[in-house]
């Protein structure tokens, strides 16, 4: 039995080209959404494609350089933290799908997006719920999109020391606490998330 994601959904959508679309970044307290739309030929699929956070960063940096050799077509999108708290995370991920989708050098015919939320799209849209363990296409937009957003993160831990976004891209951890409560926020930090707000106010009552 297979044991990891196929063709199958793609096939399923008609003879037209197929993107599969994924992101990354909804969770994390800073840095932008980053999204990922990838068109693959069912004759030249990289093997050991999987759900990204399944992966190790070593198979994943290798994924990441044969997806963009293999692909038909492929293109990673961005919403900025200023597009986040003015639209919502929900609605900033839709907004780097949609870049990453209108960015392919080949016009989609249809879109499988993971997840249940049906993003408009400049396609006809699929949504499937854990699409990364089921499609090819899925999983290879997770990748491409998790790899561009991990750069980003450890480009703004040189620009902005302290925070530890290097290690935890942006995610809760200790180390991040510690930063927002004796630096305070940095340019790239979503303040209106509450995690934040609360770091920062506990970390101005430790100073009263």
């Amino acid at each position: 039995m297979p044991t990891g994601p196929d063709m199958m959904l793609e096939a399923a959508c008609g003879p037209g080209p197929v993107c599969g679309v994924d992101e990354a970044g909804r969770g994390p307290w800073a840095g932008p959404v980053s999204a990922a739309a990838v068109i693959l030929d069912p004759a030249r699929v990289p093997k050991g494609l999987n759900d990204s956070k399944k992966l190790s960063a070593k198979a994943r940096a290798a994924l990441e350089e044969e997806i963009k050799a293999m692909a038909v077509a492929w293109c990673v999108g961005m919403a900025s933290v200023e597009e986040i708290e003015e639209l919502n995370i929900l609605h900033a991920a839709g907004l780097a799908m949609r870049r990453a989708v209108e960015g392919l050098a080949v016009t989609p015919s249809f879109a499988l997006v993971d997840g249940n939320y049906r993003f408009v799209l400049p396609c006809e849209v699929k949504t499937v719920v854990k699409g990364d363990a089921l499609s090819c296409s899925i999983a290879a937009a997770s990748i491409l999109a998790k790899e561009a957003r991990d750069r980003i993160m450890v480009e703004a831990d040189a620009l902005y020391p302290g925070y530890g976004f290097a290690g935890h891209k942006g995610y809760h951890a200790p180390i991040h606490v510690a930063g927002l409560k004796k630096l305070g926020p940095s340019p790239i930090h979503r303040l209106s998330w509450a995690p934040v707000k609360l770091a920062l106010q506990e970390g101005a009552a430790e100073e009263a």
